[in-house]
């Protein structure tokens, strides 16, 4: 990785983390175990690959200093809606996991009431921060629909459903695609979406973003497939090889290891031919799909 990038990285988690912490209710405010938890759930350990997502897309798109409130709005919020997901995939009515960023899972931690209401409460804390982006009005609605599509049946939210019924299932490759397309790519789609948003960008800018985005997100569950079997679960910070031993199709069962492999540099392939048109402000998001593609975790 280069140290430029690694930099930045670093920058923009921080930027994301600063964000996250100044929306965040304080737990000396009640109900003080809610905020508590929810804090436990979304400060520390993460990647904050979407809020990068976030900063770089407005990066390419021209945000300047007058679009950073917009840009850390954004990045919060899409946070906030991933933090939400974890809490709840965690729970024993889905994923049933003990261990998430290499921590005891928010209903471990607490307890299983407290942990659906945190995830209840981010969600609706993601729509407040959002709708008060320092932007025109009419981008501001664009925003909270993006987010709001990305979040639920036609996203996020669907994906999961599909996810759960598909357990000891065989699934073709097409509907392989199609679930994670929900599950997790719809949430970093939006990401670069609310970062050319909150850039004022054009339509084509837009659809070259949606095209880059649609293969990151791709690639991100291919790579989370491969380190499922490859990783530990102290390398990862969460329990590896559990979709294999809860039945789960995964797109190492479909295409084996070198398969599922060679998908992931194809989508790394489209993500930088879908910056064709961006030039050097786009450097970052390049690197992105490059981090997304070969990351270790």
């Amino acid at each position: 990785m280069p140290a430029d990038f690694s930099d930045w990285m670093q920058r923009c988690a921080a930027r994301a983390e600063a964000a996250l912490e100044r929306v965040l209710p304080e737990p000396s405010v009640a109900p003080g175990r809610l905020h508590e938890a929810m804090r436990y759930a979304i400060l520390g350990p993460g990647k904050r690959v979407r809020p990068m997502l976030v900063y770089a897309a407005g990066q390419a798109c021209g945000a300047g200093p007058e679009q950073d409130g917009a840009l850390d709005a954004a990045a919060a919020a899409v946070e906030l809606i991933h933090g939400y997901s974890l809490v709840h995939d965690d729970l024993p009515c889905m994923d049933d996991d003990v261990l998430r960023r290499g921590r005891p899972t928010v209903h471990v931690q607490f307890d299983e009431a407290c942990a659906l209401l945190v995830g209840d409460a981010l969600q609706s804390l993601a729509f407040d921060v959002l709708a008060r982006m320092p932007i025109a009005p009419a981008l501001t609605v664009q925003a909270v629909q993006v987010l709001a599509v990305a979040s639920g049946s036609a996203g996020m939210a669907g994906g999961q459903a599909i996810d759960l019924d598909s357990v000891g299932r065989v699934l073709d490759r097409g509907q392989l695609e199609a679930m994670h397309r929900l599950k997790t790519g719809a949430l970093l789609r939006a990401s670069a979406a609310l970062g050319g948003i909150a850039a004022a960008a054009g339509s084509a800018q837009r659809r070259a973003l949606d095209a880059y985005a649609q293969a990151v997100g791709l690639a991100f569950q291919v790579v989370d497939d491969i380190l499922d079997v490859t990783g530990d679960s102290a390398q990862l910070g969460k329990t590896a090889g559990k979709d294999q031993a809860d039945g789960k199709p995964t797109f190492v069962s479909l295409l084996g290891l070198d398969g599922a492999r060679e998908l992931a540099r194809e989508l790394r392939r489209q993500a930088h031919e879908a910056l064709a048109g961006f030039g050097e402000p786009a450097a970052r998001l390049a690197e992105l799909a490059d981090f997304v593609v070969r990351r270790e975790r």
